[in-house]
């Protein structure tokens, strides 16, 4: 605003006064008081400042009001009540201090004035305003004058009544504030409020006594008795004032205060039950130890049921009063404030007062005593609540409720472990101080210098007082114990470290901080404590260190109990670096002046040997010359060792352990007290050298030790030398061959090997040997105290020359001349010695003839022989009659023994070689050979490994078992399997048939031996022809394929003849497996044998046959026919058993790559014909597909019996079609464009052809709807005149025939279709049917024909009323063309519209075609419509279960555009079965008979991709599988089983296919391979295949059967998981019969149906009883 508008608005405006919403100040200034009682704190207080020694406080209920207003005087006292729940009306708050003066009631009514009295604590003027929090109209009375406040008309402005009272002119001393409550409640908690009144008073200045009543009662009582004020002396150093010079201490005295306090036990009855600040209460030890506390953990929880309850305690009386005191010391220092004038008005304005010129500051601090009598005093409480003193106690933990007290206790904590107060300026709730406004701040931080000041003379006042105590115990006072005492001055001390320990304050942290820097930094002397020699300065102590003080035990260091009790406190004391730690100097300090005993340099050592030495640039080298030239050794003896004079140690670790102590030693050797306790490492650490043996003998060899001690002489004392070689003995092995040269220098020459002759030089003395008697008269060594001598010691006398033996020849010598010794003798000693024998002594010894075998007969002829000539003296060598060394009987012989080691070495034999053996057992001493048998077997293999078979094959030493009695036989000639001794082969015996496999005989003859053997001797009879053909069935996989080729042709196989041969043999192809009977006509043309169903395998696999093949009939059938038809028995068996013959003949030709024009035949009508039969040749016959052809020149052809299996037999021989040998010309003239007829019939036959081709089911168009209904591709026509000229060619003629028409069509490669008409004349709609079904379809039946002509030739009406769905069928065919055209957008190959009901579900991938839709296999079991030749049609057998339906809505196949192919191979033909006769039935049997063994496994391991087959659909919505192995390119993966696995190129993980899919694949084997032993089906036929999309259920592939796994998974892989698998049998029993149908017709047509049923209905009863529960 510019200054002009200002200095107008002064000029001109209105005064007008602020208004203060009283209400809401006071609500606001007591909003930001949030202590307990601050109503009594602020009267309390006031009443202090009003010089008064004693308070009441009363609460008072609306009834004792009423009593004491009715009856002034004399109110009896009533029934104590409930201090929890009696509602009190009215507070009353009475002092006995100054009465209030005019000024004081002036100043009452007034906010924020404020008491000018620099003398009083109060200072804001608002601590009255404190009673509003309570009530509305507090009432104040004080020597006969009264004031009341209260809300003018109950608003926000307060205002008062001031008057003199009735009581004016009395003596009542007492002062009274009346607070009648807003709402009548509970009193305060009583037992709080005593122990805010016990530490309030505490620091008040004259108020030294409260009472609390609760109406007419005093429930507390409190009284305050101060002691003398004592001065105390400060010590030098401090400064009493801080740098700013604002306050200086003056003095400081210490006065005692007892407080004494009085509560009824109904006080304590009602305080909260809280965790004493003090540890009062001692954990209790568990009694029993471990389990029996665990037990008692348990066994408290619930007590025995028969101890009986304790009865409840007696009431006790809430009146019964409880006294309790106290004792605490307050420190108080008297200071002088001088302050300059502008801080004096900054705190004038501030505080409303001029700042005091003298103030105290006081410090409540509770001693040692008086701490623990707190302790026990929280211990004799009444209840868990707590003293009512607690609040007064020291806080020596950390706890936080020492407060800073202005009057009363703020919210401001201390941070030490007492209660201080002074002058603070608080903020104005008095809950802190101030220490944000910049003046106040300056204040309180001089106050807090003086806290410092006086903490820091209060603890140094006490360490004086523990430093007297222990000083006056430390000089010497006769007995008395001054470890009792010090213990506890180091309590004392640890208490007062505690108590001025300086935790974080709160709310300001600014207070401990502040007051901790004034306590250390207001004395320039150091800081005292006390240490381990009693109150030093800190500089002067040490911090505890556990190592030092094992060996430093005069040095000043802190008490181990006061740092570990008092740690934190130490810790800051470290912190502000104020406890040095122990140095190297103060180590080297001490060692100077002290030495050492044994356990003090141990730790002294130790300590040194801790170090860490990481820093490169300390000379650690000359610190430890330092150490070493301080340390000194003082032992037991008093003998003294500097550590400078050390140079050896004795490793105590090694083999210094050895070294006798008490023998000659260095004095530079360390004591091995002292070395015990340290590594090498260490040691050498010191520069100290380890004291080896070899330096210990070099010591004691000296000359001048020896002759020091004579006891101690190698040389002529026996017992010290033989206590040296002990010792040396004891090490030998551990020394370095440096030391063993060592040692042997030190005894060369020297006479110290004791001997039987004394001391000798050890090139002179000999080892005792027990073989050496006749050396006895050389010095043997000998050791008095009996040690032997041997091992090591055996080798230390050798290394340093002590001799083992004499010289050999000297041996052999003695040996001759006495005649003493004995082989085991000589062979003794030779052990003996046998480490000092050369090897060219032992050479010498082996090619010595030196021993002689047991048997001679005299002892002068005895021969001598080598070692190798011999074998050991053994039992078995003796009953094998083999020579064996003379041992004698002196001595037993040992294998395992040293003498037969030296002379296995020597070349004597252990075993004879295998030669020997394998000679042994084909000796002709029947004993020596069954010994040397068992010799052998068990010696296999582990002395003979190298055994091999072949080596042997000429020796006949394997006892065999003939049929002409035991013999010996080859290895090559003998086995082990008994069964062919039938065969005439012999066998091994009995008893050594386990024997026998470790030598190489075979368990069964070879092949090559068996077939040479069948060759030579052929069975003799039928009844060991079985016996043979049974053993050798079990091993035809031994049998390789030209081996049965060659047993093909054998006449092994005995059958019956005639005349005077009654027996014959043939070979096993010129037989066939059966018993005769069930050949039937067969019977009649060839032999059958059957010598039962294991031996038939045998056959079987030699070529025999269960029947003859198709070859050897046609073969009889071509050679004589008109006998064959004789033996058949008239036209239709013979067309019976030619039938059988077709079907197959068709299965051989199918898998030729010939092709065929066409699959499916059509019928003509047979009425009006008389029918010829006769035989022709297939050249001549002709196969009548065309009817219109057939009417024409039916009488210039012979046709094939029209029956689809024997025309397609007549076909394959050579019979042409009809319909190949007309041709057909159309003529027609003078086109009529545009005509009406023309596009009437184009639009009829596009409407009625998706109706024809709905109902026509059983083969597919050439072209699609879609693409016929396209203007392109249908076109009509209508000429003039049209004619149709047909030309049959056959045989050496042409027959011409021309006839008018009404319709033709047309089509020119792949080009549109034409409709011709005749426009002359009505349109024939047969002949429009008739050609357009030949362009429509491969092959075209009548009933094709008339059914499309039916169909245009109707209309719609009555075509419905005939039952034809019209709407539905061609509404859902233009559904079915949308899908079909959205699948072929999306992309998805091979993908279909599924049915719009019910969604089944569907495997993994896209969503697949359905090669065998499950819902129309119920459909397939219903009969085929009948037709002409078969009579009645197929009926079901009655009894047999009707198939259950799998679920429903699979997904449906729509007609798609599939071109022509042409198939490699034709299924087989079935026989006919429109006979009644019982030969057609077996007929019928041997027909599915046959699809069964048609099956077969697929040899190849990558199936490519062949062209769909085309599909013939007879039903509605019929599905369809692909026979000819329609899917993506096959894998092989491996087998599972027999079941061979595949997959397509797209599965992903291709490889590890076989191992995720493990368990599918096997829940899917478990359920085929039952259904397909049913069908006798052999496993390996089965296939398993997995694709990703497609809609192929199964396929069959030549004979081969593959089922889709992924169908599997969808349908019933779970249910199977889950144990129901009786849907998954019933779904894949009609999967196998759709598919083994397939080997009988190949499209999906009526036969099929026919065959599919008949195959279901032959294995229904066996498949029923599989679904029962108790099947398998």
């Amino acid at each position: 605003m510019p200054v002009h508008d200002r200095d107008a608005l002064w000029q001109h405006g209105q005064d007008e006064s602020v208004e203060v919403n009283q209400r809401a100040l006071i609500d606001k200034v007591l909003a930001r008081y949030s202590g307990e009682f601050t109503v009594f704190r602020e009267l309390l207080q006031n009443s202090d400042d009003a010089r008064s020694s004693a308070v009441e406080i009363r609460f008072e209920t609306d009834a004792y009001l009423r009593r004491k207003a009715e009856k002034e005087e004399g109110v009896t006292p009533r029934t104590f009540p409930d201090l929890k729940s009696n509602p009190v009306l009215q507070w009353t708050f009475r002092n006995n201090g100054i009465l209030f003066r005019d000024e004081d009631w002036t100043r009452l009514r007034k906010i924020a004035e404020g008491n000018p009295d620099e003398e009083k604590i109060g200072a804001f003027g608002v601590g009255f305003y404190s009673l509003f929090s309570v009530t509305e109209k507090p009432f104040v009375s004080s020597g006969g004058h009264g004031m009341l406040f209260y809300w003018k008309d109950n608003k926000d402005q307060l205002y008062v009544r001031r008057g003199d009272l009735p009581s004016k002119g009395s003596t009542d001393p007492w002062t009274t504030f009346e607070m009648t409550l807003r709402e009548a409640g509970p009193i305060p908690p009583a037992f709080d409020l005593m122990r805010f009144i016990a530490s309030s008073i505490t620091f008040m200045v004259h108020l030294n006594e409260v009472g609390v009543f609760f109406d007419e009662h005093r429930i507390g009582h409190i009284k305050k008795f101060p002691g003398p004020a004592k001065a105390i002396d400060l010590p030098k150093g401090l400064r009493r004032s801080s740098d700013q010079n604002i306050m200086n201490v003056k003095s400081v005295q210490s006065q005692p205060i007892s407080i004494k306090a009085e509560v009824m036990r109904a006080v304590y009855a009602v305080g909260s039950e809280k965790r004493s600040v003090i540890e009062v209460v001692e954990p209790r030890k568990p009694k029993g130890g471990f389990f029996s506390s665990l037990v008692s953990a348990f066994t408290s929880q619930s007590p025995r049921p028969e101890t009986p309850a304790l009865p409840p305690p007696p009431p006790k009386d809430p009146m019964e009063l409880h006294n309790i005191n106290v004792t605490l010391t307050i420190f108080t220092a008297e200071v002088d404030v001088k302050v300059d004038k502008k801080l004096s008005a900054e705190l004038l304005r501030s505080t409303k007062k001029n700042p005091p010129s003298r103030l105290t500051y006081d410090l409540i601090y509770t001693g040692k005593d008086e701490y623990d009598q707190s302790v026990a005093d929280e211990k004799s409480q009444p209840v868990a609540c707590g003293s009512i003193f607690q609040g007064l106690c020291a806080d020596l933990n950390g706890v936080g409720h020492t407060r800073v007290f202005i009057g009363h206790a703020t919210g401001q904590t201390t941070g030490i472990g007492g209660h201080m107060a002074s002058r603070f300026i608080p903020t104005v709730e008095r809950e802190s101080i101030d220490l944000v406004d910049r003046h106040v701040a300056i204040w309180n931080k001089e106050l807090l210098y003086v806290g410092g000041f006086l903490s820091r003379a209060a603890y140094e006042l006490e360490l004086s007082n523990i430093h007297d105590l222990w000083e006056g115990a430390a000089k010497p006072t006769g007995n008395l114990d001054f470890h009792p005492l010090e213990h506890r001055l180091h309590e004392r001390f640890l208490h007062v470290l505690k108590f001025f320990t300086f935790r974080p304050s709160t709310p300001s942290s600014e207070v401990a901080r502040l007051l901790e820097a004034s306590f250390y930094g207001c004395s320039t002397a150091p800081l005292r404590l006390l240490s381990s020699a009693g109150v030093r300065g800190a500089p002067d102590i040490r911090g505890f260190d556990p190592v030092f003080s094992q060996f430093l035990k005069r040095l000043p260091v802190l008490p181990q109990s006061v740092i570990q009790e008092g740690a934190l406190q130490i810790t800051a004391l470290q912190d502000r670096g104020m406890i040095p730690h122990i140095t190297f100097l103060d180590v080297l300090q001490e060692l100077r002046q002290y030495p050492l005993n044994e356990d003090e340099l141990v730790a002294c050592l130790q300590w040194w040997t801790g170090l860490k030495r990481d820093d490169p640039a300390t000379n650690m080298a000359q610190i430890r010359a330092q150490l070493l030239d301080a340390a000194i050794l003082s032992d037991a003896d008093g003998r003294v060792l500097p550590l400078s004079s050390v140079q050896y140690f004795v490793n105590i670790r090694s083999l210094g352990t050895h070294i006798p102590l008490d023998g000659p030693l260095p004095v530079s050797l360390m004591p091995v007290s002292i070395t015990k306790h340290f590594s090498t490492a260490e040691l050498v650490d010191f520069n100290w050298r380890e004291f080896t043996i070899i330096d210990w003998l070099q010591h004691i060899s000296k000359p001048g030790i020896m002759s020091a001690s004579p006891e101690h002489d190698l040389t002529k004392s026996i017992g010290w030398a033989e206590r040296v070689l002990v010792i040396l003995s004891r090490v030998w092995s551990s020394l370095s061959n440096e030391a063993h040269d060592s040692v042997k220098t030190v005894f060369a020459g020297k006479k110290c090997i004791p001997t039987s002759c004394g001391l000798q030089t050890p090139e002179l003395s000999y080892f005792p040997n027990a073989n050496m008697t006749m050396f006895n008269d050389l010095p043997m060594i000998q050791f008095s105290s009996g040690f032997l001598i041997k091992g090591q010691m055996e080798k230390l006398l050798s290394f340093i020359g002590v001799r083992k033996r004499v010289d050999l020849q000297l041996v052999f010598d003695r040996m001759v001349k006495t005649g003493d010794w004995s082989i085991s003798d000589l062979i003794g000693y030779l052990v003996q010695v046998r480490d000092t024998l050369t090897t060219d002594e032992l050479s010498r010894l082996a090619s010595t003839k030196a021993f002689t075998k047991e048997g001679a007969q005299e002892e002068s002829n005895k021969s001598r022989y080598c070692a190798h000539n011999l074998y050991e003296p053994a039992v078995i060598f003796r009953q094998l009659q083999l020579p064996v060394i003379d041992w004698g009987e002196k001595s037993k012989w040992r294998s395992n023994s040293e003498e037969a080691k030296l002379l296995h070495h020597l070349g004597l034999r252990r075993f004879p070689p295998l030669e020997t053996t394998i000679q042994l057992c084909a000796s002709p001493d029947d004993t020596v050979r069954t010994v040397a048998f068992k010799y052998l077997c068990d010696s296999m293999p582990s002395r003979y490994p190298d055994y091999n078979p072949d080596s042997f094959a000429s020796i006949a030493f394997i006892p065999a078992e003939h049929e002409d009695g035991p013999r010996m036989e080859t290895l090559g000639n003998v086995f082990f399997a008994n069964q062919w001794k039938l065969l005439g082969f012999s066998i091994v015996q009995a008893s050594c048939q386990e024997a026998a496999k470790k030598l190489g005989v075979q368990q069964h003859p070879p092949t090559s031996m068996l077939l040479a053997m069948l060759e030579k001797t052929p069975p003799p009879s039928e009844a060991i022809a079985r016996q043979w053909f049974e053993i050798l069935s079990n091993h035809i996989s031994s049998f390789k394929q030209p081996q049965f080729v060659i047993l093909s042709v054998l006449p092994i196989v005995p059958t019956k003849g005639s005349g005077t041969q009654p027996l014959r043999w043939l070979a096993p192809t010129q037989c066939y497996l059966g018993d005769g009977t069930k050949g039937g006509f067969h019977s009649k043309l060839f032999v059958f044998v059957d010598f039962g169903p294991i031996a038939n395998r045998f056959l079987s696999a030699c070529g025999t046959k269960n029947e003859p093949s198709v070859e050897e009939i046609a073969e009889i059938l071509i050679r004589d026919p008109k006998k064959f038809y004789e033996l058949a028995g008239g036209y239709e068996k013979w067309v019976s058993h030619v039938r059988i013959v077709v079907y197959s003949c068709a299965i051989l030709l199918s898998t030729k790559a010939t092709k065929s024009s066409s699959d499916k035949l059509s019928e003509r009508d047979e009425d009006g014909w008389e029918e010829l039969h006769d035989l022709q040749k297939p050249g001549e016959i002709v196969i009548a597909d065309d009817t219109n052809a057939y009417q024409l020149f039916g009488d210039s052809i012979f046709t094939a019996p029209q029956e689809d299996l024997l025309e397609g037999f007549y076909e394959t021989l050579g019979s042409k079609r009809l319909s190949a040998v007309v041709r057909e010309e159309y003529k027609a003239s003078n086109e009529r464009l545009n005509t009406k007829v023309a596009s009437d019939l184009q639009a009829l036959v596009l409407e009625r052809l998706p109706l024809f081709l709905h109902e026509h089911t059983h083969t597919r168009t050439k072209v699609s709807f879609s693409w016929f209904s396209s203007a392109q591709n249908f076109r009509v026509k209508a000429f003039e005149n049209l004619s149709i000229s047909k030309t049959l060619d056959m045989g050496n003629g042409k027959t011409i025939r021309t006839q008018d028409a009404s319709a033709a069509a047309k089509r020119v490669g792949k080009g549109p279709i034409e409709l011709w008409l005749s426009y002359g004349g009505q349109v024939d709609m047969y002949e429009v049917a008739t050609s357009l079904c030949r362009l429509l379809f491969e092959t075209v039946k009548v009933n094709d024909t008339l059914l499309f002509m039916t169909i245009l030739s109707t209309d719609l009406k009555a075509l419905k009323r005939r039952g034809y769905n019209v709407d539905k069928i061609l509404k859902q065919q233009q559904q079915d063309r949308k899908s079909a055209e959205e699948a072929r957008k999306s992309r998805y190959i091979g993908s279909e519209v599924s049915n719009s009901t019910t969604l089944f579900p569907q495997p993994v991938a896209p969503q697949p075609v359905v090669a065998i839709k499950p819902d129309s296999i119920a459909a397939r079991l219903k009969s085929p419509t009948p037709r002409p030749g078969l009579l009645g049609g197929w009926k079901p057998a009655p009894g047999s279960s009707p198939p259950l339906a799998p679920p429903p809505g699979a997904p449906v196949h729509p007609a798609q555009e599939v071109e022509s192919t042409t198939h490699t191979g034709l299924p087989p033909t079935p026989a006919s079965v429109n006979n009644a006769d019982g030969g057609m039935a077996d007929a019928l049997r041997a027909n599915v008979d046959m699809a069964v063994k048609a099956c077969k496994s697929e040899q190849g391991k990558l199936l490519h991709n062949r062209k769909r087959m085309e599909i013939v659909n007879e039903s509605l919505n019929e599905g369809y599988c692909d026979v000819s192995g329609q899917v993506g390119q096959l894998e092989y993966l491996g087998t599972m089983g027999d079941v061979k696995i595949f997959a397509t190129k797209d599965v992903p993980d291709i490889n590890t296919f076989m191992t995720r899919m493990h368990d599918s694949l096997a829940r899917f084997v478990h359920i085929v391979t039952p259904i397909a032993r049913i069908y006798n089906l052999p496993t390996m036929s089965l296939h398993i295949f997995y694709d990703m999309t497609g809609g192929l259920i199964a396929f069959n592939r030549s004979g081969s059967l593959f089922l889709n796994l992924r169908y599997f998974e969808a349908w019933h892989d779970q249910d199977v998981k889950n144990g129901a698998s009786a849907q998954a049998q019933i779904s894949w029993f009609f999967t196998l019969a759709h598919e083994i149908a397939h080997n009988l017709v190949e499209p999906h047509n009526s036969e099929h149906e026919f065959y599919f049923s008949a195959i279901c209905e032959a294995h229904i009863v066996a498949f029923s009883q599989l679904l029962q529960p108790s099947a398998v």
